[in-house]
């Protein structure tokens, strides 16, 4: 299925499909096309999928920040006319989508927080900040893809590589504002707050979150539910994503019923 890409607010999205409207939020260095293998929801659900700050079209002078990004979506949603959504991020999606709950809760249908974090351990962050800056200051792109392809994903099949490559394009001059962003979340108080259906998703192997965080997450938000993928590492939704589709859409139809 093609999907258009539009500009409102002069923030980037795309959308497809009828229905309840069901937001996907991409993860650091990622595109909003990323979420491509997702595209068949479509079929039931008004998809709105945009550029966070710093990434894909979305060039900008503002702030990079969690709540910034959180804001842009706010905002989308607001001038698309959109009281509420089903929310769903990725890793540093899934941060900006607690971040969503925080700052308009009602906007909120369900959450859906995919191989994601709510505290960033300091010493995790410095070290990954350390590895990150040192990938970004190669001359050699590809190589930098292959370091972080080799981090995120645990098959080493063709399409998954492909596909990789194709949809992480992390923007130099945001990239590292961007993670810093990410250094600084903490959401330790708010996890107990979250009040809508929340359906928390992990994979077996993923080496930049493990699933002890997800895990630690379905501990402290009421009445929520959580999946472990296995043979999978960071990219569940496309290293299992026929599995990640079918808890995802059975989830939905639970939280619409």
């Amino acid at each position: 299925m093609t999907a258009l890409s539009k500009t409102c607010s002069g923030i980037p999205f795309l959308r497809l499909g009828v229905g309840d409207p069901l937001v996907f939020i991409h993860g650091l260095g990622e595109v909003k096309e990323s979420w491509a293998n997702q595209f068949e929801f479509a079929d039931q659900y008004d998809l709105i999928i945009p550029d966070l700050r710093g990434h894909g079209e979305y060039l900008t002078d503002g702030e990079i920040s969690i709540p910034n990004f959180a804001r842009d979506i706010i905002q989308l949603l607001t001038e698309l006319g959109i009281e509420s959504a089903h929310i769903c991020g990725l890793s540093m999606g899934g941060a900006v989508a607690q971040e969503i709950y925080r700052q308009a809760p009602k906007m909120c249908r369900s959450l859906i927080l995919v191989s994601t974090f709510h505290f960033m351990p300091k010493s995790l962050g410095k070290i990954f900040f350390k590895y990150q800056r040192g990938g970004l200051n190669s001359n050699l792109p590809y190589i930098q893809k292959e370091l972080a392809a080799r981090i995120c994903l645990y098959s080493w099949k063709k399409e998954n590589i492909d596909w990789f490559y194709q949809f992480y394009k992390p923007n130099k001059d945001y990239f590292l504002k961007s993670l810093e962003a990410c250094i600084e979340v903490n959401n330790l108080c708010l996890l107990p707050k979250i009040k809508v259906p929340t359906l928390i998703i992990g994979g077996q192997y993923d080496s930049i979150l493990p699933v002890w965080i997800q895990h630690h997450m379905h501990k402290q938000i009421p009445h929520s539910e959580f999946v472990i993928f296995r043979n999978s590492g960071h990219f569940t939704k496309l290293e299992a994503k026929d599995a990640f589709n079918k808890v995802l859409r059975s989830f939905l139809t639970k939280v619409g019923a």
